[in-house]
């Protein structure tokens, strides 16, 4: 008996021995699958390869954002984009004078502190819209995209190719749109289709014969415009910002040129990328929200009270 006690306890450190090496392998896996995998689409999958080889480009995500009935409802939408895809910065750029605890807690919420600049700018009060003014009758968004452009030149690593994308924070976005964009080469401006926008249910470059070059566009509203394309269809490598500091938005143009007017700095017609499948997939819509109708708030702000008392939505 005492011979099998001594025996017993020769064996037990042995066995612990064992079980802490099994225990700190099973640890590395788990850890190794939680952060590097993902069980998504083969081009979601390509993506966090790519991220983990270091080779992934980051996509720098522009969006100008005021305060409304919708705000956090449409960031919050968008932000879960965001969640998913690793290589998203989102640069966020309110029209106010300074940054809002709302757009502040909704990055912290959804664990975007790190991948995410707050900014903000107040834009001048004769181009703002004034109650019911149309939302298409003065440029939206030039001050914020134009603050954006201006931080990237001055914090980004001009050695490491990277991507901007100027999103609206009331458009729908596929995951697959922000694949497309790493594909773009430096030097060059990325296109695509844009569903349900300029009176036509999709516009669209349209491509030569071997659909490897930009021939012209399909676009109803103002086709002659000399990039007659939405915001949403096209990002562009940061080093053409970099090299075409001139390059800003305008208040100074037509109705519907903003985006000739950023591109006429940085490329050509000629020199455009095509991507989504040749430009047959479409990834990104026009959607717009309706506007929040509140009359019964506004009957219970005329008693002093509101529905929302204590509460942020």
């Amino acid at each position: 008996m005492a011979y099998a006690s001594m025996s017993e306890a020769r064996i037990r450190p042995r066995q612990v021995l064992v079980l802490i090496i099994v225990f700190l392998i099973v640890l590395k896996l788990v850890h190794h699958n939680g952060k590097h995998t993902c069980q998504g689409p083969e081009y979601l999958q390509a993506m966090y390869a790519q991220q983990e080889a270091g080779t992934l480009p980051h996509i720098y995500a522009i969006t100008p954002t005021y305060a409304r009935p919708a705000q956090k409802a449409e960031l919050t939408r968008l932000s879960h984009l965001f969640m998913l895809l690793p290589n998203l910065h989102w640069i966020i750029v309110e029209d106010s004078n300074s940054t809002t605890p709302l757009v502040r807690s909704l990055l912290q919420r959804a664990g975007l502190e790190k991948r995410s600049t707050q900014l903000n700018i107040k834009t001048p009060p004769e181009f703002k819209l004034q109650g019911k003014d149309p939302n298409w009758i003065k440029p939206r968004g030039v001050e914020q995209r134009n603050m954006a452009l201006a931080w990237l030149r001055t914090h980004v690593d001009v050695d490491r190719h990277a991507i901007v994308f100027f999103m609206d924070d009331d458009n729908s976005y596929s995951t697959e749109l922000f694949a497309e964009m790493t594909k773009i080469k430096p030097g060059h401006v990325g296109v695509w289709p844009v569903g349900l926008v300029g009176g036509l249910m999709v516009e669209r470059p349209i491509l030569n014969e071997d659909k490897t070059q930009v021939v012209g566009f399909n676009a109803a509203w103002q086709p002659k415009r000399p990039f007659p394309i939405d915001m949403a269809a096209f990002a562009i490598s940061m080093d053409l910002f970099i090299k075409n500091p001139q390059a800003v938005f305008s208040y100074e143009v037509q109705r519907g040129y903003q985006e000739s007017e950023i591109l006429r700095h940085l490329t050509t017609r000629q020199q455009l990328q095509p991507l989504a499948n040749s430009c047959r997939d479409v990834l990104v819509w026009h959607t717009r929200t309706e506007k929040t109708k509140l009359t019964s708030e506004d009957a219970l702000q005329r008693q002093g009270k509101r529905s929302d008392s204590g509460m942020e939505v």
